[in-house]
């Protein structure tokens, strides 16, 4: 569908309302400035992002509970949830912290990131140690989408951890689902099975995000949420009905925040909105081969150099997949991975 033409005025108001707009974020930063100048804000402190909402952030210093509301500095961009950053404090007369601003973003250890829909790659979460990724009796899981998860992880080199959610309704001797979950543990994947139901698992899980930073991602439905509110409490998050129809989660968590869990040591976790797609089109052939740890041992192997691991003669892939050290799902969908790369790249 061709886009709508505007007509002169049409253009002449949006130019005029985003050099207001334009024009607001200029005063508020000379503001922001004018107040550091006049010493207005208190001295230079660290802290973490607990919650990110556009030009403002939630902030939290490492030896204090209290969340602070801080504006972003004009030069800060791309700063998300999880970033150590420095900020400055602002005081009510009784010496309160009211509000701060953010002057600089310290060093990342990682970023956890995935393309938008124009396939530039946008962070999600930063300074994570390993990323959990949530699957569930319902909706039904696809080992593709998981190998997704798996690759992606691979690439940013964020270790994953996969979590099999609503184990209770799982049929006697596990079915298909645990002889998946079972599958990826071989290939040396840590793998936690807990449910929601009861305490089952829950102590598994909570060893698993003992001392580290994680992140959850996951279909929407797959029970992140609920498993983050019997994990905290004290925490209300909102928690969406599985749709009577298409029997898929819908999206109820609308911004990525940090959570600290007092029973897992100095564990924090973060909650990021619902994907049910993760794209990986900013990866390549070779870098999706390299997202599959058992194809490892035998890239570089084959017969000829540019081989695409489809029907090549001395392809080393297809030749550990004939002696079974790959398995079939698994080459399967990481020929799908590849197949919708190139699908992509001739739309």
């Amino acid at each position: 569908m061709s886009k709508r033409k505007l007509s002169r005025q049409q253009r002449w108001r949006i130019e005029k309302i985003q050099a207001e707009r334009a024009r607001r974020a200029e005063q508020r930063d000379t503001r922001d400035a004018q107040k550091l100048a006049a010493g207005d804000y208190g001295p230079e402190q660290n802290g973490r992002v607990i919650a990110h909402y556009g030009r403002t952030l939630d902030v939290q210093a490492p030896d204090s509970t209290q969340v602070v509301r801080c504006h972003l500095r004009a030069n800060l961009d791309g700063l998300v949830t999880g970033d150590r950053v420095i900020w400055r404090a602002a005081h009510d007369t009784q010496g309160q912290v009211i509000a701060g601003v953010v002057v600089a973003r310290s060093e990342r250890q990682s970023v956890l990131e995935r393309p938008d829909a124009r396939g530039q790659l946008k962070p999600v979460a930063a300074n994570i140690d390993q990323i959990l990724i949530v699957f569930a009796v319902e909706p039904v899981p696809h080992p593709n989408l998981i190998d997704r998860y798996l690759v992606a992880a691979e690439a940013t080199g964020i270790a994953p951890v996969l979590v099999l959610n609503k184990i209770d309704l799982l049929p006697t001797g596990g079915g298909e689902l645990r002889a998946l979950l079972d599958r990826y543990a071989a290939l040396g994947y840590p793998v936690v099975a807990t449910t929601t139901a009861c305490s089952e698992g829950l102590d598994a899980l909570l060893a698993q995000l003992s001392g580290r930073t994680s992140v959850f991602v996951g279909q929407s439905g797959v029970g992140k949420s609920s498993l983050i509110n019997r994990l905290l409490p004290d925490e209300s998050l909102r928690i969406g009905e599985l749709s009577e129809a298409s029997r898929k989660g819908t999206h109820t968590t609308t911004t990525a925040r940090l959570y600290q869990l007092p029973s897992a040591g100095t564990a924090e976790l973060i909650d990021s909105p619902g994907i049910r797609e993760f794209g990986l089109i900013h990866l390549d052939e070779q870098q999706v081969a390299e997202g599959f740890i058992e194809f490892r041992d035998h890239l570089g192997h084959c017969r000829f150099r540019d081989c695409r691991h489809r029907l090549e003669p001395g392809c080393a892939l297809l030749e550990a997949g004939e002696r079974g050290d790959i398995h079939a799902e698994r080459f399967a969908s990481y020929r799908h991975i590849i197949d919708s790369l190139d699908e992509g790249n001739t739309t």
